[in-house]
């Protein structure tokens, strides 16, 4: 679609950005999925970016959260009805990210870059809508926490794998697909998920009933959810079904949904349970191990989500720019203007890089050899299991604690890449009728959600404590370009000094673990882009590592280095 300059009609706006392939028009995010083995996938991933991209899809974005989701706690007779009513639109949109893999796609059709090709369709919906992506990623991230139970893996991970969605509540057997949801904190505990209360009472068979609150329940009209509960061993994980195989409800009282600063299209909800039946998944007390793979998913679509968001909030931005004029110049000819859009640009590539170089560690950690004569999209006749092999215990060591890394920086950094970009907009930026003050008040929930910043910098100092293997891998993938540039390899002496002091006083580090998580950060987002556009590296050097370094955006070193990256934005 061709549009001609804003100003031309004497209105000085911008025309609509839709009937853009969003993924062939990200240069970034092209190169990441060549770079990390899913060039296989390009064709889809631009069918999906001509999707995301149409004024359609935009329309059911902004429908979606225009018209948020109505509680029914009782019907009109008294009795409990406990179902969310969403806006059409919101089905829409998460039927198309469903159809298009971006929840399991990487777990049913297994293969060699099969989860950055995955990471990348996840991106390319949250950037134009993100309250769909939650229960997406919830899906994805609840195989490998079920694929420790045999019986209910073998019942629930082929209905996890289907590309259907269908928004009834009904018993998940009738459906052509399922979601899966979480309902873990509770209001006494929050982070601190072993001061629950939820107590599960022995029901036979693997199964227990539930009786408790839960202070968050993300996406209540999921399917099934995991679940945490005190049994006599211990906390334990259990997979409660909203309906039973039998077509009848399971108890799963929703109070009241939350009033929510961002998105305000994926409900969330506190829960009461009584007597709901769940099923055991993974051993009796050890529920909390059970879910850590689980959490390493979602913090991974944490950082991925914020990415999709910096995305959009450059694109938006820059759109605006190329198509508006002040003072005599388009604002995007404007020096002052072109250095932050390109510092904006910048800061995204690094947040993609890191995103996709964790999405390909997944790669290593878990897919499979290719089955013999099996076709593409023939469901795995097994569940999900880790890789033996020597370069996947190195993968999953480093996954540890980048990822950790990863959400605690990147996430941290969303709030404040949205605002600036909104600021780019002027007054058309601060209204809801353009897509970044959406954008603005949604970025904050990748920092909480998974571990707020201080939970995540002190995993990382935990990491380093409790599995050195970690600290190993991550120093060995920082040394990849000692001696490419100066103000890295001095940044890198020092990040590392900085890591083997908290190693060595763990006690002590907590006071300055943010400091240590950034550090390494830094560190390794400038490691990865040295391997992609030489311009984007020596900016991102230059902007953030290097002695000049500003504290905002827009201090980039100079208009060559802008011009280059905004050429790809």
């Amino acid at each position: 679609m061709h549009h001609t300059d804003g100003a031309a009609d004497g209105a000085n706006q911008p025309p609509p950005r839709v009937g853009i392939d969003e993924f062939s028009a990200n240069a970034a995010l092209v190169d990441g999925v060549r770079r990390f083995g899913a060039s296989w996938a390009s064709g889809e991933l631009a069918a999906v970016g001509r999707l995301v991209g149409s004024g359609q899809f935009a329309e059911n974005a902004r429908l979606a959260n225009a018209c948020p989701p109505v509680l029914h706690a009782l019907d009109r007779y008294g009795a409990r009805r406990d179902e969310v009513e969403y806006h059409p639109a919101y089905h829409h949109v998460l039927a198309a990210a469903v159809a298009h893999g971006a929840h399991t796609a990487a777990w049913a059709d297994p293969r060699p870059g099969a989860h950055v090709a995955r990471a990348a369709a996840f991106m390319l919906f949250a950037q134009v809508e993100p309250g769909h992506a939650c229960p997406v990623s919830m899906t994805h991230a609840a195989v490998p926490a079920l694929s420790r139970q045999a019986d209910v893996a073998r019942l629930w991970l082929p209905r996890l794998y289907g590309d259907g969605y269908d928004p009834r509540l009904v018993s998940a057997g009738r459906k052509p697909g399922a979601l899966v949801g979480m309902a873990m904190t509770e209001r006494q505990g929050g982070s601190d998920v072993r001061a629950i209360t939820t107590a599960a009472r022995d029901a036979g068979d693997g199964t227990a009933l539930l009786t408790g609150a839960k202070w968050f329940c993300s996406a209540p009209m999921s399917d099934a959810f995991l679940v945490l509960a005190r049994e006599p061993e211990g906390i334990s994980c259990y997979l409660v079904p909203r309906v039973l195989e039998d077509g009848t409800r399971n108890p799963f009282r929703l109070v009241r949904l939350k009033s929510k600063l961002g998105n305000r299209a994926n409900a969330s909800a506190e829960v009461e349970l009584e007597d709901t039946l769940g099923w055991r998944v993974g051993e009796p007390g050890r529920g909390v191990r059970t879910i850590l793979e689980m959490v390493h998913e979602t913090r991974l679509d944490c950082i991925l989500g914020t990415a999709a968001g910096m995305r959009q909030a450059v694109a938006e931005a820059l759109w605006h720019a190329r198509h508006r004029r002040a003072f005599g110049r388009r604002l995007v000819d404007q020096p002052a203007m072109a250095a932050v859009l390109a510092d904006l640009a910048l800061e995204y590539e690094a947040a993609v890089a890191l995103g996709l170089r964790l999405a390909a560690a997944d790669d290593a950690v878990w897919s499979p050899p290719a089955r013999p004569g099996a076709a593409a999209g023939d469901a795995p006749s097994s569940v999900p299991s880790p890789a033996a092999s020597e370069g996947a215990g190195r993968e999953r060591a480093f996954a540890r604690i980048a990822t950790a890394i990863g959400k605690y920086w990147v996430c941290q950094r969303g709030p404040a890449h949205a605002a600036e970009a909104l600021e780019c907009l002027g007054g058309n930026g601060y209204t809801e009728d353009f897509p970044l003050a959406m954008r603005y008040r949604e970025q904050p929930v990748m920092a909480i959600w998974e571990g707020s910043g201080n939970v995540v910098a002190l995993d990382v100092l935990r990491a380093l404590q409790r599995e050195p293997d970690s600290a190993e891998a991550l120093a060995e993938e920082l040394e990849l370009h000692r001696g490419a540039h100066a103000a890295l390899d001095a940044h890198l002496e020092q990040a590392l000094a900085l890591m083997a002091d908290a190693a060595r006083e763990p006690a002590e580090a907590e006071a300055w673990a943010r400091r240590l998580a950034e550090a390494l950060a830094l560190a390794l987002q400038a490691t990865l882009l040295l391997d992609g556009e030489p311009a984007v590296a020596e900016a991102f050097i230059a902007a953030r590592l290097g002695s000049g370094r500003g504290l905002g955006y827009g201090c980039l070193p100079d208009a060559a280095r802008t011009d280059a990256i905004l050429a790809r934005a």
